[in-house]
């Protein structure tokens, strides 16, 4: 087959590092959805198989980390992306693969969402796993999208005040990354608050109302959706504002499949400028 050469109809492109969710909530599956949504291509590569429900993770297998990175660059080579899109790792050999592809693309923006638990909150990770990505992964983000238990999880804080989520909050722009959204869906509080956190600004809040029920795939959603929008040219405030709109107009559309959370309704694109 002859390829293609014309270009006019291109579109932008995010390659994801995600686990596989069977339910369909979370991991991979959000990511297309989220990404295809804004009328960009997602390309992507398993970070592990899963066997979960829309009420907890079972357990997960990790894939061969060589195979991963071969994956991606095979992908790199063929297509432009125009960012990166980090979730679920699984383990420390996934997360070196992930930064020898990063190392070789140090002007794609990566959108990270260290996601340490499930929705239900089964552990995902452990100190070795959060001392890597803090190593080898961190240094790389234009942006990460923890909640507030992972904000800490990562910094390995042990309060849980406002001044201790800043202050973990600061650490890890120490560590290299650019922009730390803390998702504030875990505070006990009515409204819910983001705090965005830059090398160069203050810190930046955005507010939404709670919603009723407890959502499976929220964060890979968002996390996604701001690549899309970075992808399409958006700069980073901008991306993370449209990514916050839709994840919350995608709640609104929610439905529940299963016995347990409920799921994210994607598909539709965000009109709102």
């Amino acid at each position: 087959m002859t390829a293609n050469k014309n270009n006019q109809n291109k579109k932008p492109v995010v390659l994801c590092f995600s686990g596989h969710d069977p339910s369909g909530g979370a991991g991979i599956q959000a990511d297309i959805e989220a990404i295809s949504a804004q009328g960009v291509h997602a390309a992507t590569v398993i970070t592990a198989l899963t066997c979960q429900d829309t009420n907890q993770v079972l357990n997960f297998e990790p894939v061969d980390a060589g195979k991963l990175q071969q994956q991606a660059e095979v992908l790199l080579k063929d297509m432009q992306v125009d960012a990166i899109k980090i979730g679920m790792t699984a383990d420390t050999k996934i997360i070196q693969a992930i930064h020898n592809i990063l190392k070789q693309q140090p002007d794609i923006p990566v959108i990270f969402d260290p996601v340490l638990a499930s929705g239900g909150g089964d552990a995902l990770s452990n100190n070795e796993l959060i001392d890597a990505m803090n190593t080898y992964l961190l240094p790389f983000c234009q942006l990460i999208t923890p909640n507030i238990p992972e904000v800490l999880k990562l910094t390995k804080t042990q309060g849980h005040s406002a001044d201790d989520i800043n202050k973990a909050a600061r650490t890890l722009l120490g560590k290299g990354t650019e922009y730390v959204l803390v998702t504030g869906t875990h505070a006990d509080s009515a409204i819910i608050e983001h705090n965005l956190y830059h090398t160069q600004a203050t810190v930046q809040s955005f507010q939404n109302s709670r919603l009723p029920y407890e959502y499976h795939g929220s964060g890979c959603t968002l996390a996604s959706s701001i690549a899309a929008f970075v992808a399409k040219g958006s700069d980073t405030n901008k991306a993370i504002q449209l990514g916050l709109d839709y994840t919350f107009q995608s709640l609104q559309q929610a439905h529940a499949p299963g016995h347990g959370q409920w799921l994210p309704g994607r598909l539709f694109e965000l009109t709102k400028d």
